[in-house]
């Protein structure tokens, strides 16, 4: 399961467990199923900051034994006290919560209300996160903690899912950003509430951000040091003309095409498997906009 798992270290303490992207292989079966048609293929990190014999993991990836991995490693660097913290609510932030079950496990509020909400759907979903393991400490809006000496903060932002949390280094400027942004496009989970996300990146993008480490993103260019803040901008730029294209009568082209100021300027890499994530956007924001 974990054979394709690759370790990086885009910076000092800071981990990134990533995995997928990798053509013709798939890790669960042959058949449908959301671990290897969706985050498998598309890439997926999940991220540890550790500063002495202290660790926060930022989600905990897309079965245990990733999560086992993540923790044997942590491990092996002498860490003794770890902490998780989950972005939101959806499978592959989730999956590996059984790995750190004796651990502190953080969420919004909202992010519990979502897993408890969901929680049978979760555990018999192809694969099954069965058991699912609850946070067990919740915050509302915003948390600071500390990583042996280094300052983390969690924040909500409304963005991709209703229970967005990111993480943020702000001695560092860093944002640990889970899926409110993505390269090369956002994947619509809520069509409903774009106008929200959109308004929450701009929000988003007035903070003094040096790079940002996405969940969703290219291995090269998380190991390098990860994304400028034109990631925040060319994904609010796709979700804007995209409202406006879904509510008109005009066919909405493949998203090389639909997002080639982008691509041509290096804000996000073209990866061919987010077409799929596209014509499902494209199909989702057709019907919220035909429901108004």
């Amino acid at each position: 399961m974990t054979s394709t798992l690759t370790i990086l270290q885009p910076y000092p303490g800071i981990f990134a467990y990533y995995d997928g992207r990798i053509a013709g292989t798939r890790l669960h079966s042959d058949g449908p199923n959301w671990l290897d048609d969706g985050a498998y293929a598309l890439g997926v990190a999940s991220y540890a900051i550790v500063d002495g014999g202290d660790a926060l993991v930022y989600d905990t990836h897309i079965s245990v034994p990733h999560a086992e991995a993540i923790r044997a490693h942590l491990e092996s660097l002498g860490v003794t006290s770890i902490r998780v913290v989950l972005s939101h609510w959806h499978k592959d932030h989730v999956a590996g919560n059984a790995a750190f079950a004796d651990c502190e496990i953080i969420a919004l509020a909202l992010t519990a209300a979502r897993l408890t909400e969901n929680r049978e759907k979760i555990e018999t979903a192809t694969p099954p996160i069965h058991p699912l393991v609850m946070p067990n400490r919740l915050f509302e809006n915003r948390l600071e903690l500390k990583v042996g000496q280094r300052k983390v903060e969690l924040h909500h932002f409304a963005i991709h899912s209703a229970d967005g949390n990111v993480l943020w280094l702000p001695e560092e400027k860093l944002l640990l950003a889970g899926d409110t942004v993505e390269d090369c496009a956002t994947f619509i989970a809520e069509a409903e509430h774009v106008a929200t996300h959109i308004a929450e990146l701009k929000r988003l993008r007035d903070w003094p951000i040096a790079r940002i480490l996405p969940s969703h993103g290219d291995r090269e260019r998380i190991a390098t040091g990860g994304y400028g803040t034109d990631l925040i901008d060319a994904n609010r730029s796709y979700l804007d003309r995209l409202l406006d294209a879904a509510a008109g009568e005009t066919a909405i082209g493949p998203l090389k095409d639909f997002a080639a100021d982008e691509i041509t300027a290096g804000s996000i890499l073209y990866f061919e498997p987010y077409e799929e994530v596209h014509d499902s956007n494209v199909t989702r924001m057709r019907a919220a906009t035909t429901a108004i």
